[in-house]
């Protein structure tokens, strides 16, 4: 099994028939993801990669079965093609967009919950379950089918901690992207309850960075909900200087609160979680774990 998507996840791209949109869906089609087609106002009638492009969402549903939606258009639209995907009725929609207003965020937040849809981001790379799907922008090669689950606020140390672990001979189940923006339509607590009911995932790797304290939010619900389940975990911004904003809207580190990384990682192994100082020694630990095992 695997989480959010498989082999079967019908998928429309919103941005079709832009550049980033188009590519990306391109790479999709690659790795053997089911894209239906895609949304671009105004080219509706068109083709883009052999397939159909509509107007709205609400034609596309109209004539095909969606399941999910990833949106590639750009930050003053996106909460608007958020909104439109979620008007209708498709389940998982994911918005690879960045530099969306905060304020825009906790509107379609709210939206997206009273619809019933999933919002996976935004400012996020996706999720892929490897050799079944790929909705997102993560590099295909870089993935391997297995048994270990990766939940990351972090797109680039995501691909390296995915392809360390594939060096090493350890798969993935599936892996999530979150996103670093201070407001998320899925948090790390809920890709976790995913991870702890998929009978595929055996253990789980979590990344996180400066800024917030969803991490050790995170902890305190393994500890109390699922002690038994295997988590792995990486903090990015140990040398982020105090009260600087370090790339993601969400890794700023302001006084108190815990939000450092290093008051990430005390607490962490105070948990008895284990937590590894660089991506390839994280890799390293797990295969270690599996050994141990055996």
């Amino acid at each position: 099994m695997s989480i959010l998507i498989d082999a079967d996840t019908r998928i429309l791209v919103q941005g079709f028939t832009g550049r980033q949109g188009s590519f990306h869906a391109e790479r999709m089609l690659e790795y053997g993801s089911r894209v239906i087609g895609g949304v671009t106002p105004g080219k509706g009638g068109q083709e883009v990669l052999g397939l159909p492009v509509w107007n709205s969402v609400a034609e596309a549903v109209a004539e095909q079965a969606v399941d999910a939606s990833i949106i590639f258009v750009p930050a003053r639209f996106a909460a608007d093609a958020i909104m439109e995907a979620a008007d209708a009725g498709i389940g998982l929609i994911c918005c690879i967009t960045e530099h969306i207003p905060v304020h825009d965020m906790i509107k379609v937040r709210a939206y997206v919950s009273m619809k019933g849809c999933r919002l996976l981001g935004a400012n996020c790379p996706g999720v892929i379950s490897p050799g079944k799907s790929k909705m997102g922008i993560m590099p295909n090669q870089l993935f391997s089918p297995g048994t270990t689950g990766i939940v990351s606020r972090s797109g680039t140390l995501t691909y390296e901690v995915a392809d360390a672990l594939s060096q090493l001979g350890v798969g993935q189940s599936s892996v999530v992207g979150i996103g670093g923006d201070p407001i998320q339509g899925t948090n790390f607590i809920d890709v976790l309850k995913m991870f702890a009911e998929d009978p595929d995932t055996e253990r789980v790797v979590m990344i996180g960075e400066i800024g917030g304290t969803a991490e050790q939010t995170a902890a305190e619900y393994l500890k109390t909900h699922h002690p038994n389940l295997p988590v792995f975990g990486f903090i990015a911004g140990m040398s982020a200087p105090p009260g600087k904003r370090m790339g993601h809207a969400g890794a700023i580190v302001s006084g108190g609160g815990g939000t450092s990384a290093a008051d990430k990682i005390s607490m962490f192994r105070s948990m008895g979680l284990p937590v590894a100082d660089h991506a390839e020694q994280l890799a390293e630990i797990v295969k270690a774990s599996l050994e141990d095992r055996d």
